[in-house]
């Protein structure tokens, strides 16, 4: 599957334009879940020097995306503004019931791998 996941509020604390503490397990969930196979996209809102620092600490951390902000990598497109990307799910704090934790979101991935 293809993942998209926000940054703020969903991998760190909110505490934009600062990086705010990582939550529990937020990126060894998504590490396992690349060992499954699945492609992760970062998704967010931040753009510029922001964006750059969010990619660098989850990279510092051994998460690398497949893409940032657009459907594939090396995909042209202007991210001065935000834009719907393809993805089979997206992981997201501002869902209509916020976020469950970590292990709850493995499990439903998982769950939706064996459909």
């Amino acid at each position: 599957m293809i993942i998209a996941v926000d940054f703020d509020g969903t991998i760190v604390k909110h505490k934009f334009p600062a990086i705010g503490k990582e939550i529990p397990y937020a990126i060894k969930t998504l590490k396992l879940i690349q060992q499954k196979g699945h492609k992760l996209i970062l998704w967010t809102y931040r753009s510029g020097k922001e964006l750059e620092e969010a990619v660098r600490f989850c990279e510092e951390r051994g998460l690398i995306f497949h893409a940032v902000n657009n459907d594939f990598e090396g995909e042209e497109f202007d991210n001065t503004y935000s834009r719907k990307i393809y993805a089979d799910m997206y992981i997201d704090d501002r869902n209509i019931l916020g976020i469950p934790d970590w292990e709850k979101i493995y499990e439903l991935i998982m769950d939706k791998e064996k459909e």
